[in-house]
């Protein structure tokens, strides 16, 4: 897949609101499904720096953190993301 990353979003937002990727001090928040029920525990996150990275994870398997004002960020699972390239957005 080609061009950059410009945001993933959930395809089903709680609510209707706009979910984002939660940007923690340490980066983007994903959980690594080889660690089964038990990753979604603090101790085994994975932190990227850009949502490049993320998107490369997310399309591996890992479910990514997302937040939106006034609700509490939540483990969202690969299949319930969709990832937006600057390729896909077309001038009309």
């Amino acid at each position: 897949m080609a061009g950059s990353v410009i945001r993933i979003e959930r395809v089903s937002p709680r609510g209707g609101c706009v979910e984002e990727p939660v940007l923690t001090s340490k980066g983007y928040q994903l959980a690594d499904p080889a660690h089964g029920k038990h990753r979604h525990h603090a101790e085994h996150a994975t932190y990227v720096r850009t949502l490049d990275e993320a998107a490369a994870l997310v399309e591996r398997g890992f479910s990514l953190r997302m937040g939106a004002k006034g609700k509490p960020p939540s483990l969202i699972a690969p299949k319930s993301l969709r990832i937006v390239r600057e390729d896909d957005v077309s001038c009309a």
